[in-house]
């Protein structure tokens, strides 16, 4: 793994990227409120080791739990820019995100993204994610009217029982709200929160998970299984 800096316009920022085998898919980690990618680094490792190259890019904390559209934008813009950077022209790209990070990444992949009535959140949709694999993923960004209408890639969709910031209920809407709903394979685990996902959880955090390395190892699996489709 490497951290390489990237300019956007007067700022810089980190990502990281592990290099995989040219005719592998590339896959775009978008990562959650935490900003730092490398707290799911059981996840990252088993991409690149699958032979994918990772690409992901590094954000500031989200101070708030209701982002602002500046703070979306930024992200989305950051998250186009290192594909164009890093990205390998003929491969496929599997975008992989947590959180904040899966909901943007249901908008670049075409989704219209509300912060709340008149609110539209301004992002440009990127042609080269194939599919998307969702981590405990906030919808509600995506009720209004046709707000998925656009969105037609494979999506794997996972969240925790006992999840109570975007609890199960979020993934199984949002299967019925796609276009195609058997484009859609929602995953439950039992026994695991919000932060499940994450090898590092936030401090104030206390994890549900009886075996939490298990459960790491396995959805990793999981996932790179998926984005070999």
């Amino acid at each position: 793994m490497n951290i390489k800096k990237l300019d956007d316009g007067s700022e810089s920022f980190e990502v990281s990227v592990r290099k995989g085998n040219e005719s592998a898919p590339v896959v775009l980690f978008a990562v959650g409120a935490g900003g730092n990618p490398e707290r799911h680094v059981t996840l990252l490792d088993a991409l690149a080791e699958s032979g994918s190259t990772v690409i992901a890019p590094h954000f500031p904390r989200l101070a708030s739990t209701r982002p602002t559209e500046a703070e979306l934008t930024l992200r989305a813009r950051r998250l186009h820019l290192v594909l164009d950077v890093f990205g390998q022209s003929c491969a496929t790209v599997s975008g992989v995100g947590h959180s904040i990070g899966a909901a943007t990444l249901v908008a670049l992949a075409g989704g219209q993204m509300w912060l709340g009535p008149g609110q539209r959140v301004d992002i440009s949709a990127d042609v080269r994610l194939s599919r998307l694999a969702l981590l405990a993923p906030p919808t509600g960004f995506f009720q209004a009217p046709g707000a998925l209408d656009s969105v037609r890639v494979p999506i794997l969709a996972w969240a925790g029982s006992e999840d109570n910031i975007t609890p199960p209920s979020q993934i199984k809407w949002l299967a019925k709200a796609m276009p195609d709903s058997q484009n859609v394979d929602v995953r439950v685990t039992d026994g695991a929160g919000h932060f499940s996902f994450m090898d590092q959880i936030p401090p104030h955090v206390v994890e549900t998970l009886k075996d939490k390395q298990l459960f790491l190892r396995e959805y990793s699996s999981e996932i790179c299984n998926f984005v070999y489709g």
